[in-house]
């Protein structure tokens, strides 16, 4: 195997441990932070302890994956020590973020751009000790360039990923609130309170939106308004469409409308608008087919139309031009 082929090799490999490592660190620090996982030394210790076992909690410390006993401490460490040094703007909006993301890992502001820092030791790291491999005779400036250009696309990786989730959990809710609107608004009509009904959506479906729901009634029933849990659900999303169904249903219970026609016209409004977005997007396919049309399917189908006729031509030319 060729010396190139190895290195590409080994950087496809760095992007995809990269990208998991940010994955997995986000998805353990998420469940430890929120409390959804509780402290394994400690669950471990009680186990051993009610089968009646003679154990050390140093001996249970040191039985834990690696992940958990040296890189998670150490990420948790440098946000720390980042959150020290980071203006509070940028703290405020990258916890808005991760609210508009759902807080996928349950992290911190200060800990999610940690990794940041960490993202760009791995890739640039790793591409440096490529670059120091004997095998390898890059000159100076390409070594720069490269480790370079990883460390950036090390960097940027969690702002890009989290951009992503805003996106595709926006466009989850979006898809699914004019079904949600249809069910709120028969189970409304059957005589079944607001918060009833949102409860029976919760239960229905298993998306971003039935979870938003959840919640929201769990905030109710923990003491806040039905105002105010409505609002922060519409906050947390950010999604145009859920703010005015919000907006409506408040407008509506302050005014003495009744809810059930005013779950109905939404409804309808919400359908004709996924139906508008859903032609946009098909109105926009052609363009965008352009540009790999342009770089894919037309030189190739250039080279199979002339390179037959180009050997014809340079055979009969060929007594004309000599050897």
């Amino acid at each position: 195997m060729e010396l190139g082929t190895i290195i590409a090799i080994v950087i496809v490999l760095a992007i995809i441990g990269g990208i998991g490592f940010v994955v997995v660190i986000g998805a353990r620090l998420a469940r430890q932070v929120q409390g959804e996982e509780s402290d394994p030394v400690l669950a471990r210790l009680a186990e051993a302890t009610q089968r009646g076992e003679n154990v050390s909690l140093e001996d249970i410390e040191l039985q834990q994956p690696f992940m958990e006993r040296v890189v998670i401490p150490i990420v948790k460490r440098v946000g720390d020590i980042s959150a020290r040094f980071t203006p509070e703007k940028l703290l405020q909006e990258t916890t808005l973020k991760l609210e508009l993301a759902g807080n996928p890992g349950r992290i911190d502001a200060a800990t999610f751009l940690a990794t940041r820092f960490v993202g760009a030791a791995l890739f640039g790291g790793l591409l440096t000790l490529i670059s120091n491999l004997p095998q390898v005779t890059w000159p100076t400036g390409r070594i720069i360039l490269v480790v370079a250009l990883f460390t950036i696309l090390g960097f940027f990786f969690p702002q890009m990923w989290l951009s992503s989730r805003i996106t595709r959990r926006q466009n989850e809710v979006r898809k699914a609130l004019p079904d949600a609107l249809d069910l709120l608004t028969i189970c409304v009509e059957a005589g079944l309170g607001f918060e009833a009904a949102m409860s029976k959506v919760a239960d229905k479906w298993e998306n971003e939106l039935s979870i938003m729901f959840g919640r929201c009634i769990r905030e109710i029933q923990l003491g806040k308004t039905q105002r105010e849990a409505l609002r922060d659900m519409a906050d947390r999303i950010g999604l145009t469409e859920l703010t005015s169904f919000v907006a409506a249903v408040i407008q509506s219970q302050l005014l003495g409308v009744s809810l059930a026609k005013v779950l109905r016209i939404q409804s309808d409004q919400m359908r004709l608008k996924r139906r508008q977005r859903a032609e946009e997007q098909a109105h926009q396919a052609p363009v965008k087919m352009i540009i790999p049309m342009a770089l894919l399917t037309f030189p190739s189908i250039m080279i199979i139309l002339m390179a037959p006729a180009a050997f014809q031509i340079a055979e009969a030319f060929a007594p004309f031009i000599g050897p």
